[in-house]
């Protein structure tokens, strides 16, 4: 395995492993479902602002379900199910049929729309063993699955909202540009030529409006229809695609959705389905390798170790570790009986991206070493050193 690979990076930083008794399971360690953490409540809080409201949906469904979507027909071969006797059942490997499920309950007006719904939805696939791959190919994973209800005349509108967000939030990951693909419909697929013709036109048309000029991937659509897919490009020149966004119009027509209109006449919303990462477990591999497992600051496990010179200092190396934990760092403390230089290739090999050195001066003076992952150093008051760290650190929207 090449020490670039997720996996291995993943060893080396005690992340997570996969094992025989959970074939494309993860079991995440402490260090890396902090990252894991990280992730989630960052797009999380990206969600909130943009609108949307969380949702959470069942894992099993009646295999009828997914039998009126068109999801057995497409999908039933890779879907992980069962009966009980009576009735037939699957675990998801999605979430959209449920969130049309949520919409459904209640009597919608054309005033509710559009109406944003977002889940970390947990889904399961069947993959076959060999196109395992860790965390980039897996048979459990978390999408940070998210669907809009809207009118047609609203759709280009929520077509750039996204594309904003999406800018906003690959941009904190490091990446500041992205490759747009439009994908058209598939061989296989479900619906009329004539409502794919108007899906793929006002898809194309929201995609100029936002300012984007996507290559044509022609067939690579859903079965349901038309996407605009959004990929990344790493440190090796490698592309990612990782966030879409997609237009249906034929999900709300087999399952039922309705809104009533101005006019007090039942309508059929357009339904989009988006996603910013694709899933939290392949995003998180991917920036594992892209960052050679020296994640940032505000995403690294530790984001800081305070290391005591001596242990004449404990004292003040725990008063200063606990000061920086209450400012809601994730913070690590080595007073093991090491040489500093020992301590800060530790920290270096651990991938953890500061280290604050503690010794007789800094306790006498009530100060901090900090000492950066790239060779920069500096010397600051606690309180000061918190203040300053504080932005970097943490920096969420």
């Amino acid at each position: 395995m090449d020490i670039d690979d997720h996996r291995a990076i993943a060893n080396r930083l005690d992340l997570f492993h996969q094992q025989e008794e959970g074939p494309g399971m993860v079991f995440w360690h402490p260090r890396g479902y902090a990252i894991y953490r990280v992730i989630e409540d960052y797009i999380r809080r990206r969600m909130r602002h943009a609108g949307f409201r969380e949702i959470k949906t069942p894992q099993l469904l009646a295999r009828s379900l997914w039998e009126a979507s068109g999801h057995w027909e497409k999908f039933g071969e890779n879907m992980f199910s069962f009966s009980d006797g009576d009735r037939a059942f699957a675990l998801k490997p999605m979430s959209c049929p449920g969130h049309l499920q949520v919409f459904n309950k209640r009597t919608r007006s054309y005033r509710d729309l559009p109406l944003r719904y977002c889940e970390f939805g947990a889904c399961h696939r069947n993959e076959a063993s060999g196109a395992l791959h860790g965390l980039m190919r897996a048979r459990a994973f978390v999408q940070d699955d998210a669907h809009i209800f809207c009118t047609e005349e609203q759709i280009e509108g929520e077509v750039q909202r996204f594309c904003a967000l999406l800018r906003a939030v690959y941009r904190d990951f490091g990446f500041p540009d992205f490759i747009v693909g439009f994908s058209t419909r598939p061989a296989l697929r479900a619906g009329s030529d004539a409502l794919w013709d108007r899906a793929e036109a006002m898809l194309s048309a929201a995609a100029r409006a936002a300012g984007l000029e996507p290559r044509l991937q022609a067939g690579d659509g859903t079965f349901y229809g038309p996407k605009l897919e959004f990929i990344l490009r790493d440190r090796q020149g490698r592309e990612w695609q990782c966030g879409t966004i997609q237009l249906d119009f034929v999900l709300p027509e087999r399952l039922g959705a309705e809104y009533v209109d101005a006019d007090n006449k039942p309508r059929r919303p357009a339904m989009m389905h988006q996603a910013i990462l694709g899933s939290i477990e392949r995003f998180l591999a991917m920036l594992l390798e892209h960052h050679g497992g020296d994640l940032p600051l505000w995403l690294a496990p530790e984001q800081l170790v305070v290391a005591g010179i001596g242990a004449a200092q404990a004292g003040y190396a725990e008063r200063v570790a606990d000061a920086f934990a209450q400012a809601d760092f994730r913070v690590a403390l080595d007073m093991r009986p090491e040489r500093l230089p020992r301590k800060i290739v530790d920290a270096r090999e651990s991938g953890i991206p500061l280290l604050i050195a503690v010794g007789a001066r800094e306790a006498k003076d009530e100060t901090v070493s900090l000492r950066y992952r790239d060779g920069r150093q500096s010397v600051l008051p606690l309180a000061e050193a918190i203040d300053a760290l504080r932005r970097d650190a943490l920096r969420l929207p």
